[in-house]
């Protein structure tokens, strides 16, 4: 007769005794989530400091993007003639939403139709076109850094849902008419008015406005005053796409003619 094994410990069943035993987490893995857990912590304070600043800025005219910021800082000319969009010609109204982002009145902040269109032509190897609407615009400027990154883009998706809660679109719109750039130091449709026409963003004519809202992608390059044939070429287009009336566009109500 063999004498039988006793249990290593008899306080156990036979399935717990022979269950391989647990490993304790690496110190990387460990690492990794206290590393995890505090970006979270990093990034909710970050967003509730961002939207309480979506909050204050909403209250406050006009409002300052980081570009503007940034030129100051280091001691160079930032010109900005603030205007409220009631000052502004319905026309370029119109010719930055054809041109910047045709379905302003119909998201939510976030294109995510244009977003998964990218995303497919990408996957395909297909050329991108941006899908960054006004309100992504206007909360880059207000609140981030210039150039393409994920991390802005993370940080970006959020806070323009939470700009298009907090705003009107009539509020996005006019933020984004008075910081957007129109040149090397000049910002918002009443500076770019006066410099290029010579006259105030509220006498723009349907022709100015679409030179102004194609100037857009690229306002170091695109002169207004002496356009260049593609350059020409795409604000005709823009014209085309603009209807022949100076009514206001939908979702601003009577933001135009408050």
């Amino acid at each position: 007769m063999f004498a039988s094994k006793q249990p290593l410990d008899a306080s156990l069943s036979p399935e717990e005794a022979e269950a391989p035993p647990v490993k304790a987490a690496s110190p990387a893995r460990a690492g990794f989530f206290a590393a995890a857990r505090r970006l979270l912590r990093i990034s909710a304070f970050a967003a509730l400091a961002l939207f309480a600043g979506l909050l204050l800025y909403d209250s406050l005219a006009p409002p300052i993007s980081t570009l503007m910021l940034a030129r100051w800082a280091s001691g160079r000319e930032a010109r900005r003639d603030f205007a409220p969009l009631a000052k502004i010609s319905p026309f370029l109204t119109q010719a930055v939403i054809v041109s910047e982002d045709a379905r302003f009145c119909l998201h939510a902040g976030v294109d995510w139709r244009a977003m998964r269109s990218v995303a497919a032509s990408a996957q395909e190897g297909a050329p991108t076109r941006g899908a960054s609407t006004i309100d992504m615009q206007t909360v880059k400027n207000l609140f981030l850094w210039p150039g393409r990154s994920y991390l802005r883009k993370l940080i970006e998706i959020p806070l323009t849902l939470g700009l298009d809660l907090i705003w009107s679109k009539s509020r996005i719109l006019e933020a984004y008419l008075n910081i957007a750039e129109w040149g090397d130091g000049i910002f918002g449709a009443e500076a770019a008015s006066r410099l290029y026409f010579h006259k105030s963003a509220a006498a723009l004519t349907p022709r100015e406005a679409a030179l102004l809202a194609a100037a857009l992608p690229n306002p170091k390059k695109r002169d207004p005053r002496s356009p260049r044939t593609a350059y020409a070429r795409l604000a005709g287009k823009v014209l085309a796409r603009m209807r022949p009336s100076a009514a206001p566009i939908s979702c601003l109500g009577r933001a135009e003619g408050r």
